[in-house]
């Protein structure tokens, strides 16, 4: 259950207030409470009759074992009473079944409060916190508002100067949005991989993890995309799998049903994997290029905290992403998501997005969300603060550090250079054998 049921009873306004500022219908905590009361009130019905029947079950055995007939009035009625309660009992039980099941399915649908100090709104509501730029940059404004880049092409142009994506034969194989890489494309994609999970690995104390990338229902349903984003997932049919949206479900669900040991707390990962989605958005400018794919790449990071650590834990995990931003020389902002902006599992999020000066538009790049001890509640992931101590939920984290296809767009795009080439950011030379543009193919 992502929310308790103590939690629905004592805090209903909060929840409500929370469902309201995230733009869904808070007429699910009524549902909830509803079927909490009704399987209450079932539960004592259920065990009375229990209690009833086995006082008639002691007192037909009493007699039996004095020697009394059983063909006696009293054991034959003691009996039918008995059988009586027992079809009562079944009646009851399936009530009980059908209300339970209706509280866990209103539990689920009741969305992460926000944290107190979130903007309400939508997009429009979003807060720039901060702002990068690197050398020789013009600058981002404090607001977060567009710089004054001078004029460039845009990626998918610079992309087919150098003959790095094959987006016609990638639709040939798979459809659209599932995009095919070639020559200095495939070796950038994987250059970048390697760079964030080096980073994350040797300098940010990550355990890499290489995870499967099918993830069965109780996975999609403990780190929330079930049943939020069921819509947007890949089901493989005949099995019953889901194709990872994110190494997030995969990663997070290593630690379902189990009880950490406080003292090797926080537990931070890293992984690569691809990701797929079915929403990647209309056709048009938003969509052109590499921009919004069905199918893309991305290394993640998943953090298992104390509660009391995990604010703080959120701000550093976003700066673990915003340093690869800089040592790819990418200007950026951090926006604080608004409630209604900011997705169904969060308490709080931030947003990285970098600059890309051919398109003049800002793109995410990562995503770092602090989800507190709703996703832990749904997997049952809880720690023990010292020996012997209660067990305790945790609260998880991720963020994306970083999505591979944008980061891709705005190196092409604030790298290009007027002879066709791009300049490649100092970071990457050692994962391309010292090279330090990107060139046109030779004409044949």
């Amino acid at each position: 259950m992502s929310v308790g049921t103590q939690r629905l009873r004592d805090d209903a306004d909060r929840l409500r207030a929370g469902a309201i500022a995230k733009r869904e219908d808070p007429a699910v905590v009524d549902a909830a409470l509803a079927a909490d009361t009704s399987r209450r009130e079932l539960s004592v019905k259920v065990d009375a009759l229990r209690a009833e029947r086995k006082s008639i079950s002691a007192e037909v055995g009493a007699l039996l074992a004095a020697g009394t007939a059983k063909d006696d009035a009293k054991v034959v009625a003691g009996k039918a009473a008995s059988q009586k309660i027992a079809d009562q009992l079944t009646l009851l039980g399936e009530q009980l079944a059908t209300a339970e099941a209706a509280l866990e399915d209103a539990l689920l649908r009741i969305p992460n409060p926000p944290d107190e100090d979130i903007p309400v709104g939508g997009a429009e509501a979003n807060r720039s916190i901060r702002t990068w730029a690197p050398k020789g940059h013009p600058g981002i404004p404090a607001d977060g508002s567009a710089p004054a880049t001078a004029p460039a092409p845009e990626h998918d142009t610079v992309a087919e100067r150098l003959g790095i994506f094959d987006l016609e034969r990638g639709a040939k194989v798979a459809g659209a949005a599932f995009p095919a890489y070639r020559a200095d494309g495939a070796a950038l994609i994987r250059a970048l991989i390697n760079l964030f999970l080096d980073t994350h690995v040797r300098e940010n104390g990550f355990t890499e993890i290489w995870p499967p990338i099918l993830v069965n229902e109780a996975s999609a349903r403990g780190t929330g995309q079930i049943p939020d984003k069921e819509d947007q997932m890949y089901v493989v049919g005949r099995d019953g799998f889901y194709l990872a949206p994110t190494a997030e479900v995969p990663v997070t669900n290593l630690h379902r049903d189990e009880i950490l040991d406080g003292a090797q707390l926080p537990i931070r990962y890293a992984a690569y994997t691809p990701c797929f989605r079915r929403e990647a958005g209309a056709a048009g400018r938003e969509t052109r290029g590499i921009l919004r794919l069905h199918q893309f790449d991305k290394v993640e990071m998943v953090s298992f905290e104390r509660p009391e650590e995990s604010r703080a834990a959120l701000e550093w995990l976003t700066e673990r992403a915003e340093i690869l931003l800089q040592r790819l020389e990418l200007p950026y902002r951090v926006l604080l998501m608004a409630t209604g902006d900011m997705g169904f599992v969060q308490m709080r999020k931030y947003d990285l997005e970098v600059w890309a000066a051919g398109s003049k538009r800002w793109l995410e790049v990562s995503s770092c969300s602090n989800f507190g001890d709703y996703q832990a509640r749904r997997m049952a992931i809880r720690h023990r603060s010292e020996a012997g101590a209660k067990p305790e939920l945790v609260h998880t984290l991720n963020g994306s550090g970083l999505a591979i296809p944008r980061v891709l767009a705005a190196l092409l795009e604030n790298g290009a250079q007027p002879d066709g080439s791009v300049k490649l950011p100092a970071v990457l030379h050692p994962y391309l054998g010292g090279r330090t543009h990107l060139a046109p193919p030779a004409p044949r």
